[in-house]
């Protein structure tokens, strides 16, 4: 077989396997919108609900305001405001005088070791005293069965850690392109879904909510084993995972939200503190991801225009295939299905954002973030 034809046949391949994996991903994950809250008057295990918080003026009253509504029985709020410089404690002063679930902890000084988010959740964690703590962040919007929902899950699951994926609020259309295109891959890249097979390597961890059983998180060692990762929400479930916890991944469904960036560039900033650390700080994995990313992500759209007969059929069918993909994780997160006509785009914009986020962080030999230097040996002697 010539070895253009093979290409076009592996790139095809991929593709729909890709596309079915993805189906079938979804259609497997519980949606949080179709547990029953827990029962009034039902006993209940208490839970922490720990919120690291870093200059979030502009989210944190609604998001804070959300969880001090939530219908269940016995629950506690911990924010931490991790150092912010901007009105967050003004903000978290003004609701604390009217939610007496909510305690305020301010960090001034940053420990050596430690990045900022990573020990904020730390530092929650040792004042809570759930059996259950629930790491969110503060711009996460939740309605008012969403932890109840969730709790129902985690016991009738008998998993230690179940990760709720929020709705995605994308203010903006290029945002959303490139934020559908980056969901889609990075589920198949971690195959979250089959986090909860405990003979399956598959682990997950999302930021928004991450709900888990104090005793797993204590025999773990916490965010202690976790100080210097930039994706501490994905490790803390990979380290519970090795640990040989059960995890699982549910759908929230609009049982809560999360604006994740707010422009286009906003994401671009955004990527420059994890994009290196999801390649696990491997120059190899990154080179390959990104000439995957061109071959199978964008060379099959301008094929199509070069190439004639059997050949062009199989572009088309991977073509047709991604494009599926992305319309369905899309509706999945309710972030417009129909940029799906411009999947080539956010193929070729989102390999640029990755490409300059890594190449920074190799030119400075490190990250810096929300105000503070990270060098790339420490971060990479954090290995998990």
């Amino acid at each position: 077989m010539d070895w253009r034809l093979t290409l076009a046949a592996v790139v095809a391949l991929i593709s729909v396997v890709a596309l079915v994996q993805l189906a079938w991903g979804y259609l497997s994950l519980p949606s949080l919108a179709d547990v029953p809250p827990r029962a009034a008057g039902a006993t209940a295990p208490r839970v922490s609900i720990i919120v690291a918080a870093r200059d979030e003026e502009r989210h944190v009253e609604a998001a804070v305001r959300a969880l001090a509504m939530q219908r269940y029985p016995d629950f506690e709020i911990i924010v931490v405001d991790d150092r912010s410089t901007d009105a967050t404690p003004e903000v978290l002063a003004r609701v604390r005088a009217s939610e007496p679930h909510l305690q305020i902890v301010r960090i001034d000084q940053l420990p050596d070791g430690w990045l900022g988010k990573n020990h904020a959740l730390h530092v929650g964690a040792q004042r809570s005293t759930g059996a259950l703590l629930l790491f969110a962040d503060g711009d996460v919007i939740m309605r008012p069965d969403a932890v109840s929902r969730a709790v129902r899950l985690i016991e009738a699951s008998r998993v230690d850690h179940l990760a709720v994926a929020p709705d995605v609020v994308a203010p903006s259309a290029p945002l959303a392109l490139v934020v559908n295109y980056f969901m889609m891959w990075f589920l198949l890249y971690l195959r979250p879904w089959r986090a909860r097979d405990p003979k399956s390597s598959a682990y997950i961890g999302i930021g928004a909510f991450n709900l888990v059983r104090r005793d797993a998180y204590l025999a773990i060692g916490g965010h202690s084993r976790i100080p210097l990762r930039p994706d501490d929400d994905i490790m803390l479930g990979k380290v519970l995972k090795s640990s040989g916890r059960r995890l699982l991944l549910a759908s929230g469904d609009g049982e809560l939200s999360v604006e994740w960036y707010h422009s286009l560039g906003e994401l671009a900033r955004g990527f420059r503190k994890n994009a290196f650390a999801g390649m696990h700080y491997s120059l190899t994995l990154t080179l390959a991801a990104v000439a995957a990313q061109l071959t199978v992500a964008v060379w099959p759209f301008i094929a199509i225009t070069l190439t004639h007969g059997v050949e062009r059929a199989l572009y088309v069918t991977a073509a047709l295939a991604q494009m599926g993909g992305y319309a369905g994780a899309a509706s999945a997160r309710r972030t417009r299905p129909w940029l799906t006509l411009f999947y080539p785009f956010a193929a070729m914009i989102f390999v640029v954002i990755f490409v300059a986020a890594v190449s920074r962080t190799l030119i400075m030999r490190g990250i810096e973030w929300r105000g503070t230097r990270y060098s790339l040996d420490a971060l990479r002697a954090n290995r998990v």
